[in-house]
């Protein structure tokens, strides 16, 4: 099975679990490069577009913040496009755990899993 033809789980763990690894490290310019060029990103602040947005959001957030994620539902938009409803927790080593729904849209683009659309909201 190529890359393209992965389940939408997988599709989604593919980027995901890049985003999950940058984020543990504090790399910003690593979660930036999970990325598409025109990345369209909603954190909790102003969204951005491309992958200067994302590594300027991140590199804002704390040292020592992970994320935990959780799939609840995805779709197959396209051949090459799979959205993804989950949950994150991102823990704080001096806060309360933040818990929000993120949507993302993941791109194939020449074999690889890229996020090119990521919308946070709050959990009631």
């Amino acid at each position: 099975m190529t890359t393209a033809d992965a389940d939408e789980p997988t599709a989604l763990r593919g980027a995901l679990d890049r985003w999950k690894a940058a984020v543990d490290a504090h790399d910003p310019e690593g979660v930036s490069a999970v990325f598409t060029e025109g990345a369209i990103f909603q954190g909790l602040h102003p969204y951005s577009v491309g992958r200067a947005g994302v590594a300027e959001y991140y590199a804002s957030q704390p040292i020592g913040m992970t994320a935990a994620y959780v799939i609840l539902q995805t779709r197959r938009l396209a051949p090459d496009l799979v959205l993804g409803y989950l949950t994150v927790d991102f823990s704080f080593t001096d806060r309360p755990t933040v818990s929000v729904y993120l949507s993302v849209i993941v791109r194939n683009v020449a074999g690889t899993w890229l996020i090119d659309h990521y919308q946070v909201s709050r959990l009631p």
